[in-house]
């Protein structure tokens, strides 16, 4: 694998990720209205769109060397590991949350539908 093909592999999983969880957001700030639940899940996109995107990365490194699963295995910690630490700090914070997380957990598990087939190209 070149660089190259590691940073468009990279970049194509960010866009697509942006997308799904832009689609995403608007369903969830149709269903919740108001100006704390739009916080609640503005916050969640920019928390899920970070933490996928740098566990893509490392899933894509272990991909390489033919340990795929294990990388997906490890992004999907990860993100477990990441929505229970928003829990916490969303209370703090101040957001409803029930929206923080459920819509956390949405942007998660639908940008790792799509990791897969990234991880090979």
């Amino acid at each position: 694998m070149t660089l190259r093909s590691f940073q468009g592999s990279l970049t194509l999983y960010g866009l697509a990720s942006f997308v799904v969880i832009g689609l995403a957001a608007g369903v969830f700030l149709a269903i919740y209205p108001g100006p704390s639940a739009r916080n609640a899940v503005v916050t969640s996109a920019l928390v899920a769109l970070v933490i996928q995107v740098v566990a893509f990365a490392i899933a894509r490194l272990l991909a390489q060397n033919g340990n795929g699963i294990a990388g997906w295995g490890l992004g999907a910690m990860i993100c477990f590991a990441a929505l229970v630490i928003f829990g916490f700090v969303s209370r703090s914070l101040g957001l409803p949350t029930d929206v923080a997380l459920l819509s956390l957990a949405t942007f998660f598990f639908l940008t790792e539908l799509i990791e897969p087939p990234l991880l090979s190209t």
